[in-house]
């Protein structure tokens, strides 16, 4: 059933679990999460990043998205990830995404501000809740690897002055993560999670949960965090072990769903992810 966070969210943080949010770039990607979902009964969010545009367009991956978490029976919000053009998170509202990350932490506190509130004011009358960051989870390159961080931490002081200033009805905040592959493992400010977790009262979520390693992750739900993106791993586990000279397309496909089925699996257990009744 498609539905948006907002409810999703408060039962998670009562009961100190997270629930995964996996980017699709296509049915074959989409089709494997929700697979997982059915089978363990539980919720998901299913995530389509602007950067991923080009590949497979909004209104395309609104339909797709909509037509397999409408026909499933977990709840399933669509949510629109990483939402940096306002014209662009506008128009997913306007398609029917559930849920919206309106991204301006790369911009001044002020302009972050603005644009979260601007996006707020537009979705919420719409019956659509929206995500934002303070601080800011970078990455190097431009596609996931990253030796130098461009990631700069969330303050207290910032948390707290923002949601007051916007209400927004989640927040992503910055605690040692970073997009894409590692090299080495992060170190997560778990004393700056639980300071931020006691002075906000909003839920908190993580980005750059791929390879941040089980016990962080594990611990992370366990301390106010009720969503965790991950999609580098999952892109990798579908690649794992496929044969060079595999040439049948469909053996092909079958591999890169089981991978993906395996390690959202894995990652349901870490999450410690709870049946959710709406």
């Amino acid at each position: 059933m498609l539905v948006t966070s907002k409810e999703l969210f408060a039962i998670a943080l009562k009961k100190k679990f997270a629930i995964p949010a996996t980017n699709f770039v296509d049915q074959t990607t989409l089709r494997a999460y929700l697979s997982v979902a059915e089978q363990r009964q539980l919720p998901l969010i299913v995530s389509f990043a602007q950067a991923h545009n080009e590949i497979l367009p909004l209104e395309e991956a609104f339909i797709l998205g909509k037509y397999y978490a409408e026909k499933a029976s977990v709840p399933v919000v669509l949510h629109l990830d990483h939402g940096e053009d306002i014209d662009f998170v506008k128009q997913a509202v306007d398609f029917g995404f559930t849920s919206v990350m309106i991204d301006a932490s790369q911009d001044t506190y002020e302009e972050n501000v603005m644009k979260t509130r601007e996006i707020i004011n537009y979705a919420r009358p719409r019956g659509v809740v929206v995500e934002a960051e303070i601080g800011h989870v970078g990455s190097g390159d431009n596609y996931e690897n990253h030796e130098i961080s461009d990631s700069s931490y969330t303050s207290v002081e910032e948390a707290e002055r923002f949601y007051k200033e916007t209400e927004v009805d989640s927040l992503a905040i910055s605690i040692g993560t970073a997009h894409g592959n590692y090299v080495g493992r992060p170190e997560i400010n778990f004393s700056r999670l639980e300071e931020i977790s006691k002075s906000v009262a909003v839920p908190l979520v993580l980005h750059g949960g791929s390879s941040t390693g089980d016990e962080n992750l594990k611990r992370c739900a366990l301390n106010g965090i009720v969503k965790i993106n991950i999609f580098t791993d999952l892109i990798n586990a579908s690649t794992k072990d496929l044969p060079s000279k595999e040439k049948n397309y469909f053996e092909v496909v079958t591999h890169l769903q089981t991978g993906i089925e395996q390690c959202l699996n894995h990652y349901y257990d870490i999450f410690n992810t709870q049946a959710i009744n709406i």
